[in-house]
């Protein structure tokens, strides 16, 4: 069931499911995104864990920010104050693409919040020489820039997504679409993500990337300047995987994660 919460300047929503100690689930910017259409999925291998799966400013059941602030910067600050009028101290942050920007970004500013990261695919850092624009961002700018996009491009956006594309199934389009047209977001294209580049070495805490080998949207050769700007980085890359990591391959992700936020190793076979 999904409540809100007080963010200080708006209300997140947000669902929170299990007990233990607490993980803060952010998703990814792509149309139709929300807390639940991302990690869904995975929760009951974390139902020993709070999650708490947040609808980040301008997505699912979240209100649109009004401001001209970088999204990145804006959206870690909200959930930041979503956690903190939640009662949670410190947590682990698992971020998805653009929600792993944001979780970087918590990182950054409130070191003393956030204990273990995991990110699939982050945002925030681009090589120097982008753009061009790899194909995945370039359908989700167009689809972002669209008055009224239609079903057939959610269902190219979908299909990129994934390296199996059977596992885009209809069902998927339908949901992602319309979801995509109850919350589409008004911004300039492209968005103004916010650069965490010059920060990256201000990241204490143990950080784990994951990513698709086959990612056409956030490419696995751009992790590099995030592993030589996160001190404590370690990469985990799985072939045959694309950008939704933690749906594609969700048993295989569900194990790594467990096992890096217990605090074993990252690339541990799988049980």
């Amino acid at each position: 069931m999904t409540s809100t919460v007080d963010a200080g300047d708006t209300q997140l929503a947000y669902t929170d499911a299990g007990s233990g100690a607490p993980i803060v689930w952010l998703h990814g910017s792509g149309p139709g995104a929300s807390g639940l259409s991302n990690f869904g999925g995975n929760l009951p291998a974390f139902d020993d864990y709070r999650n708490i799966v947040i609808d980040l400013p301008g997505w699912g059941e979240s209100p649109r920010p009004e401001t001209d602030e970088p999204l990145i910067f804006h959206a870690a600050d909200r959930v930041y104050r979503a956690m903190t009028a939640l009662g949670i101290e410190r947590a682990h942050l698992v971020g998805n693409s653009y929600g792993g920007a944001v979780a970087m970004r918590i990182a950054m500013q409130y070191p003393e919040h956030v204990d273990r990261l995991v990110l699939m695919a982050p945002g925030g850092v681009l090589p120097a020489d982008a753009p061009p624009w790899p194909a995945g961002l370039e359908l989700l700018f167009a689809y972002l820039a669209a008055d009224k996009p239609s079903r057939e491009a959610m269902a190219e956006f979908v299909r990129l997504m994934v390296f199996d594309e059977s596992l885009a199934t209809e069902a998927l389009i339908d949901e992602r679409y319309a979801a995509s047209l109850r919350a589409h977001p008004e911004m300039p294209i492209p968005p103004n993500f916010g650069d965490l580049t010059p920060d990256l070495a201000r990241i204490g805490a143990a950080t784990l990337l994951v990513w698709g080998r086959e990612d056409q949207t956030v490419p696995v050769n751009w992790a590099l300047r995030i592993l030589e700007g996160i001190p404590t980085a370690e990469l985990r890359v799985l072939p045959h995987c694309r950008h939704w990591v933690q749906y594609e391959r969700a048993p295989e992700f569900n194990h790594i994660v467990r096992e890096f936020l217990r605090g074993g190793a990252a690339a541990s076979s799988e049980a």
